[in-house]
């Protein structure tokens, strides 16, 4: 790769890294550079170009990232595929459809995935890039799995121990959570956690309520519709209560007429609105719960990526750390942490964890239900987890991917970040971003316009937790799909928005 491709001018102020991820990056798109090329070593490109290492090897991961580059352990880093595709469809005024097949998309995802729809440029929210997983770690993992002796026995109720001991020491590092594998009970992730401590609340709660009355769970409005669903499935009911920019009204908290059995939080990023919950409003929380006896259960699915501000620390860790500062030893503790793997790596592993507290009539009667309801993640599945947490490949993943979302995130900040009547929210971490709008009708005609041009994204009135009222936006990942992708899919997005915010001016 020499000549004009890799010109790297020292005088132009530009940082050398920056003008060599550009100057790959135009050689691809201008077809200098074709799909499955070979791209030099780092050390030799490096030597070539008379810049660090150290620079190209960075440049290589956030090209990688950004869907132009394919780097495998033990092979050449090669130029990935960009499937171009006429939409015949679409105005000859609108990009051409620009794809790539980095993160490991197939067709088969679309013929497995019966629920989701299918769109071109998928920016529907909940899809993490697999584009950085270690594949040798990875598969080395399946492989220790596959060699071990076959059991003749169910794996333990908990799940087994050396994946909870990982699970615990992740989330001492991750979260800075103090627990023990005892704390820890392996779900088949986020859904059946809360399937099994819906069953919990109701064996213990339900003999006490007036009549037999169900015990009622505290939501966030707008939040996670799957989750409501599931709870009133079990039986429980649901009580929707308002959030503002910081996450869950306490104010309504505390004016409801009983207490709620309990409260479901997302306190690290508000699902979808992405408020964060102060610290102080934290410890209110714990405070609350422990005076009134309700249980607080906390979401903390997408709290490895914080784009903005440092992490704060999980509500279980404060309600740990209370409960030993007053002598309670660990019976006070109110809060079960509710984690998952299907953001930091995907949601096709169906692998989560309940770090549950000190309660010993609440750990019981998990266990009990979990007695005649026994874990459904199969032993070999939790000893390959086991295998690659222990490696380490999962941290050096979450920090290869914490680059890559920071990158996607300045995209969407770049696009939609400053179109007036159409606020940006949700972009402080995780994975996804809210237009916030007006009306709901006309956020309904953007998504089925996004849907015809083949851009998913979904409308935020899906997430109200209250019948009747329908708040104005859109919701869309960014994570999932590559740099072409998103581009394209961004540019759709802002077409769309000032379409409907501007119908007589547009932007010419």
């Amino acid at each position: 790769m020499d000549g004009p491709l890799l010109v790297l001018d020292r005088r132009e102020g530009v940082p050398l890294g920056v003008q060599l991820v550009d100057g790959i990056r135009r050689g691809i798109l201008g077809g200098l550079l074709e799909p499955g090329d070979p791209v030099p070593s780092t050390r030799s490109l490096a030597a070539e170009l008379g810049i660090s290492r150290s620079s190209v090897v960075a440049a290589y991961e956030q090209l990688a990232g950004e869907g132009y580059l394919e780097l495998r352990q033990g092979a050449p880093t090669r130029v990935a595929r960009l499937v171009v595709e006429p939409e015949a469809s679409a105005p000859s005024a609108r990009p051409m459809t620009v794809g790539r097949s980095g993160d490991r998309t197939t067709s088969a995802d679309a013929a497995h995935d019966d629920e989701r729809p299918h769109h071109r440029i998928d920016l529907l929210p909940g899809s993490p890039s697999t584009a950085r997983i270690d594949e040798r770690a990875w598969r080395s993992a399946w492989r220790r799995a596959a060699a071990a002796p076959i059991p003749r026995v169910s794996p333990p109720r908990a799940g087994l121990a050396g994946l909870r001991e990982e699970i615990a020491d992740h989330l001492r590092q991750a979260r800075g959570v103090a627990c023990t594998r005892d704390d820890i009970v392996v779900t088949a992730g986020t859904s059946d956690a809360l399937g099994l401590l819906g069953a919990a609340l109701l064996e213990l709660v339900r003999d006490d309520r007036p009549g037999g009355a169900p015990p009622v769970v505290a939501v966030e409005h707008p939040g996670y519709p799957s989750a409501r669903r599931l709870l009133e499935r079990r039986g429980l009911a649901i009580a929707p209560l308002p959030v503002d920019v910081d996450g869950l009204d306490l104010d309504a908290l505390r004016r409801m007429h009983r207490p709620p059995q309990a409260v479901m939080v997302t306190p690290s990023h508000q699902y979808p609105l992405g408020g964060r919950l102060p610290v102080a409003s934290r410890l209110e929380l714990i405070d609350w719960a422990r005076a009134t006896g309700a249980l607080i259960i906390e979401d903390d699915y997408d709290s490895e990526f914080r784009h903005l501000g440092a992490p704060l620390p999980a509500l279980a860790s404060l309600d740990r750390l209370g409960a030993a500062s007053v002598g309670d030893e660990r019976g006070a503790e109110r809060t079960v942490l509710v984690g998952s793997f299907s953001k930091v790596l995907t949601p096709w592993l169906r692998l989560g964890y309940l770090v549950l507290p000190g309660d010993p009539a609440l750990r019981a009667a998990v266990l009990r239900i979990r007695a005649d309801e026994p874990c459904p993640v199969p032993g070999p599945a939790q000893e390959a987890m086991r295998a690659f947490l222990a490696s380490g490949a999962l941290r050096r993943h979450i920090t290869a991917t914490r680059r890559d979302y920071a990158h996607r995130r300045r995209m969407v900040q770049a696009a939609l970040g400053e179109l007036p009547g159409a606020p940006l929210s949700g972009l402080d971490g995780g994975l996804h971003a809210v237009v916030e709008l007006a009306d709901a009708e006309a956020s309904a005609s953007i998504v089925a316009r996004l849907a015809d041009e083949g851009v998913g994204v979904a409308p935020l009135a899906d997430y109200s937790a209250v019948p009747g009222e329908r708040p104005g936006g859109i919701v869309f990942g960014y994570a999932g799909v590559g740099d072409a992708q998103l581009g394209e899919g961004l540019a759709r997005i802002r077409a769309a928005l000032v379409d409907t915010l501007d119908p007589a001016g547009g932007e010419g």
